[in-house]
């Protein structure tokens, strides 16, 4: 159900949490993005896991196909943001 008091990323960002499984994020972002949105949303995610391991910008590049400059900025983000990578990284339940 769309907030009408909302603003439209407001409203995409309510919809995400209501996603409750892995097959319907899936069904979701599928839908909503391109395989390759998908994709490159995958490797920005798979870059600040592996800045936050430390991992050479160099094996980043290689790995996710990324370029330093993209590298760069997620470390800029990852260290400087808003906190939501470091929040995400906190949450995940998994052993990065």
């Amino acid at each position: 159900m769309l907030h009408k008091n909302l603003s439209k990323t407001d409203n995409l960002y309510h919809t995400i949490l209501t996603l409750e499984t892995l097959d319907e994020a899936k069904k979701f972002f599928r839908d909503l993005l391109t395989e390759k949105e998908i994709t490159e949303l995958s490797n920005r995610w798979e870059t600040v896991i592996m800045l936050n391991k430390n991992i050479p910008y160099s094996t980043i590049e290689k790995k996710t196909g990324l370029s330093s400059t993209t590298i760069a900025r997620i470390s800029k983000w990852l260290t400087n943001g808003k906190g939501g990578y470091k929040l995400a990284l906190n949450k995940m339940s998994c052993n990065f």
